[in-house]
């Protein structure tokens, strides 16, 4: 990303039986924005999975503060992973990871 660009962190956390694979979550992420925005929408979020935890179920995910509500709507409709039913709910939003730890984790 370049220098100067804003960024917001979403702390998530999963709900699936059982666990889920740090590239089942990527998928299921980028296939739920491509749904709904498509690639130009995609190309603008700037999103990264920042860490996951498959014991607890949870993740963290960055992305750029313009695009913060695209990231939202497509991880709340996220309605399955690996073709299990599962729900991701987002637990908070903080402009730096260090608050995201201290405040949600």
């Amino acid at each position: 990303m370049p220098k100067g660009v804003r960024r917001r962190y979403l702390a998530l956390k999963i709900v699936i039986e059982g666990t889920v694979t740090e590239g089942e979550l990527t998928k299921g992420l980028w296939d739920a924005i491509l749904r709904l925005f498509g690639e130009y929408g995609a190309s603008q979020t700037g999103l990264l999975l920042v860490e996951h935890n498959g014991e607890r179920n949870y993740a963290v995910l960055r992305c750029r503060h313009n695009a913060l509500e695209l990231v939202r709507a497509s991880v709340a409709s996220i309605t399955e992973l690996k073709g299990k039913p599962a729900v991701l709910h987002v637990i908070g939003v903080s402009g730096t990871l260090k608050s995201i730890h201290k405040k949600f984790l």
